[in-house]
């Protein structure tokens, strides 16, 4: 056919990219150690959390390192939603509704809890995909996702303020609180 296209400049951009690449990985090494540290005192917490669809180890550890697994300085599931930004603003004056956006919050537990919302959409046979199939059909994608972090949110708080895991919480009560 013709000559091959990769060239000296190429080999010279792809020899860059995998030395980044390679320090990156050294970097990542070197975090692992201290945040395994960090985070073996909260085995049980992480245990728990990753009995929940859609949650993994990296996803649990930043649930615990932004609430500190201690579900106690919540009153209830609703204000663990509310501080984290999951409860839809509401904004109604003279009977109609101006807004319902998701209130601010904390931004690292919000993208992790979309990671897990994404993940749990994805699991087969679990409530979460049937709760995320359901609303989509009547609310839209990203609506559903907000909701099933919700659900999540709560189901978390249910389960390390009674030391169960997922598997025995009941998702029947999913805005409990």
């Amino acid at each position: 056919m013709g000559e091959p296209h990769f060239r000296e400049h190429h080999a010279f951009l792809a020899r860059i990219y995998l030395d980044q690449y390679d320090q990156l990985t050294s970097a990542i090494k070197q975090l692992t150690v201290p945040v395994e540290e960090a985070m073996a005192p909260f085995q049980p917490v992480l245990d728990l959390l990753d009995t929940i669809p859609g949650v993994n180890r990296t996803v649990a550890e930043v649930i615990v390192a932004e609430t500190g697994g201690d579900m106690t300085r919540f009153a209830s599931a609703k204000n663990l939603a509310s501080w984290a930004g999951l409860c839809p603003g509401h904004h109604e004056s003279a009977g109609k509704v101006r807004s319902t956006r998701v209130r601010p919050g904390n931004a690292h537990l919000k993208g992790a809890l979309g990671m897990a919302a994404f993940g749990a959409a994805r699991t087969k046979g679990s409530y979460l995909q049937a709760r995320y199939k359901r609303l989509t059909a009547r609310r839209g994608p990203m609506k559903a996702l907000i909701a099933v972090e919700h659900s999540i949110i709560t189901a978390i708080w249910h389960m390390l303020t009674d030391n169960v895991p997922a598997g025995t919480w009941r998702w029947a009560c999913r805005s409990g609180g």
